[in-house]
């Protein structure tokens, strides 16, 4: 009966069942609602579509602008304010002797989860410094502002605080930092290079 109940449901909910094969009663032969002329054309969907693009066209070069409306930028003219808490651009600090204070420990490209650091470690003269960064480079379409390799850096070499927004380019190149050019974008910093020691309790 439940069986029996199953295929009446089926059969005034589902299509319209033409014929049901001798063999099997679930093989069946159905009715194929093909669409009309004017449904498959797509005319009727396409002057709908067409309406609503010259009702917001029309709604935003003539009728005056309203609370929550969407309002054209004219970019570079006018710039969007952006929030206090917005990043911007890397940028490199630097030691009192205008060296960079990346020590080349790679703990940022090791964090970043854009892969969008390249570090190149190389040895130098300095005593107080083991290696420093021969290439440090960023690939700004690469990086999604996660701020990870600042938080990261132990020796206050990396920043995100310059508030610049990155300049369009035309080749991908153009927009990779470089050392030099975050370098430009920083200054002196105020920590203790290699932190305070071990015996800071006793200083204070």
């Amino acid at each position: 009966m439940a069986h029996a109940h199953s295929d009446e449901h089926e059969a005034t909910q589902g299509p319209k069942v033409l014929a049901v094969s001798d063999r099997h009663p679930r093989v069946r032969s159905i009715a194929v609602n093909r669409p009309s002329a004017q449904e498959a054309s797509f005319l009727v969907a396409t002057m709908k579509g067409l309406g609503v693009t010259l009702r917001h066209f029309l709604k935003n070069t003539v009728l005056p602008i309203k609370k929550g409306d969407i309002e054209t930028v004219q970019y570079p003219e006018e710039k969007v304010v952006y929030p206090e808490r917005f990043r911007g651009l890397h940028r490199l600090m630097k030691r009192d002797d205008g060296a960079v204070r990346c020590v080349a420990c790679m703990c940022c490209p090791t964090v970043c989860p854009a892969h969008c650091i390249t570090i190149v470690p190389a040895e130098t003269d300095d005593r107080g410094v083991e290696k420093y960064p021969a290439v440090f480079e960023i690939d700004e379409l690469r990086c999604v502002v996660c701020g990870l390799c600042v938080e990261a850096c132990p020796c206050d070499a990396i920043r995100m605080d310059t508030g610049e927004h990155a300049k369009p380019v035309e080749s991908r190149d153009d927009a990779v930092e470089t050392k030099d050019s975050m370098l430009a974008r920083g200054i002196r910093s105020s920590a203790v290079q290699g932190g305070e020691g071990a015996d800071w309790r006793d200083r204070k």
